[in-house]
């Protein structure tokens, strides 16, 4: 084995690439994520590319990725095949989709845009007529877990006083209509970032190893709402029409799509501000300006009242302009 660039390899990388049958290969690490996972690109003159995936444990547990990844090939969805396995040491090694991700090809053909999406929610279409896997549920427990982040994290950063009983119980009324709602197999990360574009027209899927039982709007949010590349409002409006209209969903759909983007936008700042402050990652307080335009934008229908009445009494928009850090600094 030989790497083509210094780097700290995995423990155990070698034998475990020598065991899969990859003895003459080339070893080249792939930019990392904002988890404990790490990515390398395998070369080999007569086998050509794979990829492995190093998730150690106790930080990571690589079964669920292979769990989905399984479940959606199965069920004839595009995941990486897995390869060989070493779960002892959390190393996988799977199938490469090359580096052709939906939001670079977009950055340099716009005019794909509308095309490319409507395949990405054909997807999520196809999924949501396909029995689920066995994952645990995307239940109220999840949903008010993943919002405290913003009371754990965004709230204190920026010295804001709030009541968490409060805050839970506004969020638990506004969550009824979809708390017991656990219908589909939701992928969580489903965004252009993570939507390989391959040669041979599929689209492939990667990052799902959170993947729970949830509501079918979930990965639509996560698509159209994307945290990372901007999609504009007329872009979401037509994709959500197409959707609804395709997948025949019920006139309660809108509502539910609203309160998904709210409560998964709310949970993004807060893991936003947890990067930064924790883990010392600056850049991605610079998506927290996008992150409160979406969350503003799933506020304002009508349906969502009390959620948007807490936050512009906790959170005033002329807070939400500032970043944490500038407010540490103070």
């Amino acid at each position: 084995m030989k790497l083509q660039t210094e780097h700290n390899l995995p423990s155990g990388l070698d034998e475990f690439l020598q065991q899969s049958g990859w003895v003459r290969s080339t070893v080249q690490p792939l930019p990392g994520d904002a988890s404990f996972r790490r990515y390398f690109r395998v070369s080999d003159s007569e086998k050509g590319n794979a990829m492995v995936m190093d998730a150690p444990p106790p930080h990571e547990n690589p079964r669920p990725f292979i769990d989905v990844a399984e479940y959606l090939t199965r069920h004839g969805f595009r995941a990486p095949k897995i390869f060989s396995r070493n779960l002892d040491r959390g190393l996988i090694l799977i199938e490469d989709f090359g580096d052709q991700r939906m939001r670079e090809h977009l950055d340099e053909q716009p005019e794909d845009e509308v095309r490319i999406y409507k395949q990405a929610i054909d997807t999520l279409i196809n999924l949501s007529k396909t029995e689920c896997a066995d994952l645990p549920p995307y239940d109220e427990a999840a949903y008010l877990r993943e919002v405290r982040l913003l009371t754990e994290w965004y709230l204190p950063a920026m010295q804001l006083d709030f009541d968490q009983s409060e805050f839970d119980r506004i969020w638990k009324d506004a969550l009824k209509p979809i708390a017991r709602t656990q219908a589909v197999t939701v992928l969580r990360d489903y965004h252009a970032e993570n939507i390989m574009l391959l040669d041979d027209g599929a689209q492939g899927l990667i990052d799902f190893q959170d993947a729970l039982i949830g509501h079918s709007a979930y990965d639509l949010v996560s698509l159209l709402q994307d945290a990372r590349r901007h999609v504009s409002r007329q872009l979401e409006s037509e994709m959500l029409d197409y959707y609804i209209k395709s997948n025949e969903a019920n006139e309660d759909f809108r509502h539910h799509y609203a309160l998904i983007g709210a409560q998964r936008n709310t949970k993004i700042i807060g893991i936003f501000t947890r990067l930064w402050k924790r883990d010392g990652k600056l850049r991605y307080l610079d998506f927290l300006p996008r992150m409160w335009t979406l969350l503003e934008r799933d506020l304002d229908h009508p349906q969502l009242g009390p959620l948007k009445h807490w936050f512009d009494a906790h959170i005033p928009s002329e807070i939400r302009k500032i970043a944490p850090n500038v407010m540490a600094s103070e």
